[in-house]
């Protein structure tokens, strides 16, 4: 039984996106590089034909992934989401309060997390950590490097 993601309209799309990438692009050229290994001749000692099965393996197992994603994805209507206590598409604003750095996270779920851009995978220990506070709260959260001090400041969409 597979877990149920949420996800932003944005997040389906590139999801949508990367799973016809990899039907309509990915796997015709896998199967091309099968074909002209298998021209080769014997199979049994064909180490390029081995890899191309392999990677063709790999891509089947992440297109299957992708669609059991898809298929257990329900998309949020940011409209409606609450930013009186922190929640899933929640953009937060938090001060450690041991250096006194601000950061700000929006926590998103875990297949639309890009750390690059602020987004936060809402099974991180920091977001797990936030989920249900409110602002002015302050939290003790630990995460592989220790125990942080965390202070909500502000939470908006």
């Amino acid at each position: 039984m597979s877990k149920v993601s949420y996800l932003t309209q944005e997040g389906l799309q590139k999801l949508k996106a990367e799973l016809e990438n990899l039907r309509g692009v990915e796997r015709p050229a896998i199967s091309k590089q099968i074909a002209e290994a298998r021209e080769k001749g014997d199979l049994s000692e064909n180490a390029e034909y081995e890899a191309a099965k392999e990677a063709q393996a790999m891509l089947e197992m992440k297109i299957s992934r992708l669609e059991d994603s898809l298929a257990n994805s329900r998309i949020l209507d940011e409209s409606l989401i609450d930013t009186s206590r922190v929640q899933i598409l929640n953009k937060v604003k938090i001060r450690n309060r041991d250096n006194n750095t601000v950061m700000e996270y929006f926590i998103v779920s875990e297949t639309e997390a890009d750390l690059k851009a602020g987004k936060i995978s809402v099974n991180t220990p920091i977001a797990k950590g936030l989920l249900g506070k409110k602002v002015g709260d302050e939290v003790e959260i630990m995460v592989p490097s220790g125990s942080i001090n965390l202070e909500i400041i502000e939470i908006s969409r």
